[in-house]
């Protein structure tokens, strides 16, 4: 009854896009109801059911399609594109696939924290050709998750039938492979999908593991109702028609005599009531009002920094194992912390960083990862839901390609459209000079430094990199920790033996000069500071950025303004780098100040060459004395 009102109020314009479910409902519900209400469903587009049997009051489910501030997004999303820790209920964003490995993570939440619980999450049979679900499932399968994988098979993507889209007689047949257990249900039975979901449901709480299901079902309307359904053939629509689940449970109600015919009617009387009363307070409510400042304000939780001193002695360590040692700490303090990555585990990953790990903090907390990226970005977003941190370590920066679309569409967004926070660090060993190819050497901050919702540090010293780490660690929201390769075992620095803090957006002034101001990060501070000790004629700013999101542009604009020239320095390729916007920004705000133009100096627009010769000639380094000699002459 729902449906059909959204569908009425479809054609007067006053919703904007609907999605329907019907043909589907007795899946929905049927899940929802073998799940306790403590456990977490993650639904899609056509699952209403899911909400109606959370009680979710109808007003708040209107108000959200109507884009209002009852609704669960304040305005800034629509539809099913929502979640509500109250109600246990994560809906799904439109790249699809990245929901599945949130559910892994959620799952591992409940394994870690010792609850008894069953993770549900819907994809529909389109879904199953993404490199995400595989990624998911197998994850869940390795790790024995209490994952209930449930594929609603309708027939369609959007207008692509199912021989389009996959050669496997039964979609169940796809968890064989992964050694997971997988049944195919009739999707429009609500007494199979009941039974055979609450039966799954009280055996996986006792023993956790992973089941795939695929619900035979079909969509009745238009994948989204500007869609239509002309594509569909004529006799498919009436062979599914006279398999409507409402329908069918009502004679099978009616032929027991459980419910009578006036019994339905007063159902129906009472639900319309509830759904009139209840669009009539959404449309009472008035439109989204603007707060900028909200606006801006809610990309990232807010996190109240605190700062913790060193009482300890400091050791000259190298950069390596300052991050080891901040890792470690961190692991100590926070109970609910938990690393993945690829080899991390007793091997202690690539670059030893964790090794001895295991042996401290133990296999449920440090955990190796099949190699699938992008699923292992969404079960770290599944153990923030969770209310848990995670560290992930990209196993090189380049790899990060592969996991980009749950970090940029997920992870980034998530706070800003429905208040969930992704306590999430992924550490990203990167940067080139060790000869390492063009997979394995880039310095890619740049494709996160433009994603609002995204925090990304780039220490170049061990001291700032143990304490920067920590409170990348501490900090509720998504950040990217950027770890250069080629400082790992060649920076040393005295670095305090016990815990303590840095706060991120505090560009550290290396050294003081009046003629030139001198901005970079990572390696490019010590090929600046080389530098300057070659040419003590020099006098100059240095300003190690530390943190490019958020960025200290006050102090950048304070030096310009004493020295009157700016140089940045940036490992990165030139088009496009962090360099660009800190010059267009001093542009702006200190014009008057400039004594000659602003100079950007990084590495060449060409993918990172293998050879010593050409990776020499592709990075700044030279580049940068001879830019700088001439801007001080200018």
């Amino acid at each position: 009854m729902v449906e059909e009102k959204m569908l009425i109020l479809l054609r007067q314009g006053k919703i904007s896009k609907w999605f329907s479910g019907i043909g589907q409902e007795a899946i929905s519900i049927g899940v929802a109801a073998a799940l306790n209400d403590d456990e977490y469903i993650l639904p899609m587009h056509r699952n209403l059911g899911v909400f109606t049997s959370r009680n979710i009051p109808l007003h708040r489910l209107f108000s959200q399609w109507q884009g209002k501030t009852s609704g669960f997004t304040n305005g800034r999303d629509r539809s099913f594109h929502f979640g509500t820790q109250e109600y246990k209920i994560v809906g799904m964003i439109s790249h699809l696939g990245p929901q599945l490995g949130v559910a892994d993570g959620i799952a591992l939440g409940s394994i870690l924290k010792k609850q008894p619980e069953v993770t549900a999450v819907f994809t529909g049979e389109g879904g199953t050709s993404e490199g995400d679900f595989h990624e998911a499932l197998n994850i869940a399968a390795v790790w024995d998750l209490p994952v209930l994988f449930c594929i609603e098979n309708n027939g369609y993507g959007l207008s692509t039938p199912t021989d389009d889209q996959y050669r496997c007689k039964n979609l169940a047949d796809k968890g064989v492979g992964y050694g997971m257990e997988s049944y195919t249900i009739d999707g429009n039975n609500i007494l199979e999908v009941y039974a055979m979901v609450n039966a799954l449901c009280e055996r996986i709480r006792k023993k956790p593991k992973p089941v795939l299901l695929e619900f035979k079902t079909f969509r009745m309307r238009g994948h989204e109702e500007a869609s239509g359904t002309k594509y569909v053939p004529k006799e498919l629509m009436e062979e599914w028609g006279k398999r409507d689940p409402i329908e069918n449970y009502e004679e099978f109600l009616l032929d027991a005599e459980l419910i009578t015919k006036e019994d339905i009617q007063n159902l129906r009387d009472k639900i319309e009531q509830e759904i009139n009363e209840n669009l009539q307070l959404a449309f009472e409510e008035g439109e989204v009002e603007l707060d900028k400042s909200k606006e801006v304000n809610d990309v990232y939780k807010p996190f109240v920094y605190e700062e913790v001193t060193s009482n300890k002695k400091s050791k000259n360590i190298r950069l390596v194992d300052a991050i080891s040692q901040g890792l470690r700490q961190s692991m100590e303090r926070h109970d609910d912390l938990v690393i993945m990555g690829q080899d991390i585990a007793e091997y202690g990953g690539v670059f030893k960083i964790t090794d001895g790990f295991v042996d401290a903090f133990g296999k449920e907390r440090i955990r190796n990862t099949p190699i699938c990226e992008s699923a292992v970005v969404s079960a770290a977003m599944g153990l923030s839901i969770k209310g848990m941190k995670a560290v992930m370590e990209m196993q090189f920066a380049d790899f990060v390609s592969t996991g980009f679309n749950p970090i940029v569409n997920y992870l980034a967004k998530s706070h800003y459209r429905w208040g969930q926070n992704a306590d999430v660090v992924i550490r990203m060993p990167c940067g080139a000079g060790v000869q390492a190819g063009p997979f394995h050497s880039q310095t890619n901050e740049a494709w996160f430094t433009k994603t609002p919702g995204l925090k990304v540090v780039y220490p170049a010293f061990p001291r700032d990199a143990k304490g920067l780490l920590a409170t990348a660690i501490n900090d509720p929201n998504p950040v990217l920790f950027f770890e250069h390769k080629a400082l790992y075992r060649s920076i040393y620095q005295d670095v305090p033996s016990d815990y303590y803090t840095i706060p991120f957006g505090k560009t550290a002034i290396l050294k003081e000069g009046a003629d030139i101001t001198i901005v970079s990060y990572g390696a490019g501070v010590h090929w600046a500071l080389e530098i300057l000790e070659n040419l003590p004629e020099v006098s100059a700013d240095l300003l190690d950025l530390r943190t490019l999101m958020p960025l200290d542009i006050e102090t950048i604009y304070s030096s310009v303004k004493k020295t009157g020239k700016l140089i940045i320095l940036q490992e990165d390729s030139l088009f496009g780098g962090i360099a660009s916007d800190i010059s267009s920004s001093v542009m702006e705000n200190c014009f008057e100040h400039l004594d000659g133009p602003i100079k950007r100096v990084a590495s060449l627009d060409t993918p990172i060459p293998f050879s010593k010769t050409l990776e020499d000639n592709y990075l700044p380094r030279e580049r940068f004395k001879e830019e700088l000699l001439s801007l001080l002459a200018y």
